[in-house]
């Protein structure tokens, strides 16, 4: 099954007990975030939905808890986070931080389509801001909380970041991290420059996987990061990205693409499945595409230097940022 296997992996049947396991999903008040809650809620995982609107994940929890969880299956908690907001990306962290002592499971998941370039105030575009580094703060404010609970005996601490087949969208000359300014590529408003920002930012999260594996297995800290292109699913954001690229996208989008339930599978895989413990050398740093079967990464995606150059870079705007 998944990775190893052929037939179709079911995290109703396929996922082992997750009871007793912390995670957190961010983005998760609506699409493949919150049918990912649903996955591995039905296992048992106590869940922190991470969202910047409160009314709209209160509202996606009760749909969930209607949809058959209840005793028995894990449970649901809010969590503010603003991925495009550095005070709100601590906040959230320190927040959860109070609340739990271990975190078994984080899933990088929120993903933000932007339409035309738009600068925030910290001087980066919203796009790479909110899909790239935004989750790159995140991560490292709970990684000693993630280490911690990854020297538990039997643990199996994981981090996962959701990504695209889009990162093979900008061509390798446009694919540069050396400095605050190369991060910062804006390309053109036009269609195909929309798709390239978008899959620049994805291409950022495989990056940042990549380093972070590479400096967590020089750590001999036992924790498996993996990144994942859930499919091509109607989400609103795929539907608007698949509209820029062609005429009549949307309507094209919603006849190949799978349901969001189902394009939610491979990110439970990558969180629960029991044979990415099973072979985890295998799953150090893979990338993962549906059903958990192991994808190949674009060129610029297994550059080591390219990693680290995103890495020192994203550290270096932290340090501005004074975070």
């Amino acid at each position: 099954m998944g990775g190893l296997f052929s037939r179709r992996y079911n995290p109703l049947t396929d996922l082992p007990d997750l009871t007793g396991k912390v995670i957190i999903v961010t983005g998760a008040s609506a699409g493949i975030g919150k049918h990912t809650v649903l996955h591995l809620a039905r296992k048992g995982a106590k869940i922190y939905l991470a969202a910047r609107n409160e009314s709209k994940t209160i509202g996606a929890i009760k749909e969930l808890e209607l949809a058959g969880l209840g005793p028995g299956n894990g449970s649901l908690h809010y969590i503010k986070l603003d991925l495009s907001d550095p005070q709100s990306i601590k906040k959230s962290a320190e927040e959860f931080l109070k609340r739990e002592d271990r975190l078994d499971v984080l899933i990088n998941n929120a993903g933000f389509v932007e339409e035309d370039y738009v600068t925030l105030k910290e001087g980066l575009g919203e796009s790479i801001f909110a899909n790239y580094l935004g989750p790159f703060i995140y991560t490292n404010a709970l990684l000693p909380l993630l280490k911690k609970t990854a020297a538990e005996p039997g643990s199996d601490v994981r981090i996962v970041n959701l990504s695209s087949a889009a990162h093979a969208f900008p061509a390798s000359k446009d694919t540069i991290f050396t400095s605050k300014e190369a991060l910062n590529n804006r390309f053109t408003n036009s269609r195909i420059g929309k798709m390239q920002r978008y899959g620049y930012a994805k291409l950022a999260n495989i990056l940042h996987a990549n380093e972070l594996q590479r400096r967590l297995d020089e750590e001999n800290i036992p924790i498996t990061c993996i990144s994942v292109h859930p499919g091509g699913v109607a989400t609103p954001g795929a539907q608007r990205l698949f509209n820029n690229m062609l005429p009549f996208g949307t309507f094209l989008m919603k006849l190949i693409s799978t349901s969001q339930e189902d394009g939610a599978i491979t990110s439970a895989f990558a969180a629960g499945a029991t044979e990415v413990k099973a072979h985890r050398d295998q799953y150090k740093a893979a990338y993962l595409v549906p059903f958990g079967k192991f994808g190949t990464k674009s060129k610029p995606a297994q550059d080591s230097q390219k990693a680290l150059d995103l890495w020192n870079t994203s550290e270096q705007i932290v340090k501005e940022l004074n975070l």
